[in-house]
């Protein structure tokens, strides 16, 4: 694009002109590796629980509180880490969350008694809930042609870490006991901290706070690591061109506007953007609309995602009402093996992702897979055999992993960097409380023996969240990114 002063471009078209190339690579690998610990995280609570209830003789409400106390603190987190990240930089957000999630992990595994370890899970899961900083920061590498395809890749490390972690705790539960797991699963945080210093940070939120001349540096550095150039003239923001567009008096005064705006727009619009006003901004007439579909969306996504996962070892072929001692033996045999299978469900899911994403568009994709997955649980209203509840459950997974992987694309996209970890991370706080309600509704209805209400609750859920999609008002395919919500 061209100024009075010459011609000048944004981050996204130098994004665009320097490639998805070495460099991205490295910041996927990097934010993926944080993206593989959330996940390992989240699924051991699967394995914990019980072996603790065991070894400290809990309550079945004792136990359960040990998963809550995570989705709780991650909660907190994730509203907190993306107003952190949004005002003090995508790098601090997540060097805070990785410190804090790595020593509380590792602290879990020497917890001495049930308090202390509720303590600390609860510190893991305030860490924890510094994900969508990742995929944010992550994202802000990406030239918008390749986004899609690339947040997929991005979400495909969640599908690493479960599988992982479901492999981990087969081979360490049995012989060396939970603390182990809890102290292994804590390591991949740490290469985090070890690589820290060479991260850079996203060049669009250095634009966006007036630090030009540090996004150019590291947009520099991306042309020497990918081989190619930037393009001619000056880097300016989104904002600042909107502005022009808008105030205009002048060319004599347009002479002036990069530089002023460089200085003066930061401050007016971001950078002392605190918890409230954000929420405000993201509230407002603009965003409004966007923001509580989201949110919706993000609490039917994770409900029907941990109810799934739950469901797969609790509706297997029978009926736990009849032969709850029997099962109850039965299943510290075959768990390790069930959630192990259980996990390779999220592969296909992350398949259709890749292929629909950036072909179909988002809204469509998501609301497709939500309204299939209606059509593979209806069925288990009813009593069915084994092998057939469990082939309908992997592929319900199927649906909600697409479904789950796609709004994390969206949801980033929709938002402008002036609010983006902001508002990724309060949809993501929304959807920790589907987390915290489902084991406590959906799994409790299945152990009072009421199946058929538990499952219509989910197809509601999913039927709902469905709806709320095909309501958003824009879609995000092949579109740059927004700085600010003048944009």
């Amino acid at each position: 694009m061209t100024g009075v002063e010459g011609p000048s471009y944004t981050v996204d078209d130098a994004l665009v002109a320097l490639g998805f190339g070495n460099f991205q690579i490295l910041v996927l690998a990097y934010a993926g590796v944080g993206w593989i610990s959330e996940a390992m995280e989240m699924m051991l609570l699967s394995f914990v629980g019980p072996a603790v209830q065991t070894a400290w003789s809990l309550s079945a409400h004792e136990e359960s509180l040990i998963a809550s106390a995570v989705f709780a603190g991650m909660l907190i987190g994730a509203y907190s880490w993306g107003i952190v990240s949004d005002t003090h930089g995508r790098r601090k957000g997540f060097l805070i969350t990785a410190t804090v999630t790595a020593m509380a992990g590792f602290l879990s595994a020497l917890a001495p008694n049930y308090l202390s370890l509720i303590f600390l899970r609860a510190l893991v899961g305030i860490g924890l809930g510094g994900g969508p900083v990742l995929s944010s920061w992550f994202l802000e590498f990406v030239p918008a042609p390749n986004r899609g395809s690339w947040m997929v890749a991005f979400s495909a490390f969640w599908t690493v870490g479960t599988i992982f972690e479901a492999s981990l705790a087969w081979i360490v539960m049995p012989k060396l006991g939970w603390r182990w797991l809890l102290a292994l699963s804590s390591v991949p945080t740490s290469f985090l901290l070890l690589f820290y210093k060479v991260t850079p940070e996203s060049p669009r939120y250095l634009c966006l706070k007036g630090r030009t001349t540090d996004a150019i540096n590291v947009l520099e550095k991306i042309a020497r690591v990918n081989g190619r150039e930037l393009p001619s003239g000056i880097l300016v923001s989104d904002h600042e061109i909107e502005l022009q567009k808008i105030d205009n008096p002048s060319e004599d005064d347009c002479l002036l506007s990069p530089r002023r705006n460089e200085v003066e727009d930061p401050k007016g619009i971001v950078s002392n953007l605190g918890g409230i006003s954000s929420l405000l901004m993201l509230l407002s007439p603009k965003l409004a609309r966007s923001t509580l579909l989201l949110w919706a969306v993000f609490f039917g996504n994770a409900f029907s995602y941990y109810g799934l996962v739950l469901l797969t070892t609790e509706l297997n072929g029978h009926s736990k009402c009849m032969s709850h001692k029997l099962q109850t033996e039965k299943s510290q045999d075959v768990s390790y093996k069930s959630v192990f299978i259980a996990s390779f469900a999220e592969l296909p899911g992350l398949l259709f992702s890749a292929a629909a994403v950036d072909k179909l568009g988002r809204k469509l994709s998501m609301s497709t897979m939500f309204f299939i997955c209606c059509i593979f649980l209806l069925p288990l209203i009813f009593h069915l055999s084994e092998g057939l509840t469990t082939s309908l459950l992997f592929l319900a997974r199927i649906c909600i992993t697409a479904t789950f992987t796609i709004v994390y694309i969206y949801a980033p996209e929709m938002y402008p960097t002036s609010v983006r970890t902001t508002g990724v991370g309060i949809a993501s706080s929304v959807g920790r409380i589907g987390g915290m309600i489902c084991p406590l509704v959906a799994v409790g209805l299945v152990h009072g023996c009421h199946q058929t209400v538990a499952v219509l609750l989910f197809e509601i859920i999913a039927l709902l969240s469905g709806i709320c999609v095909t309501f958003f008002p824009v879609e995000t395919m092949g579109q740059e990114l927004r700085d600010s919500v003048q944009v």
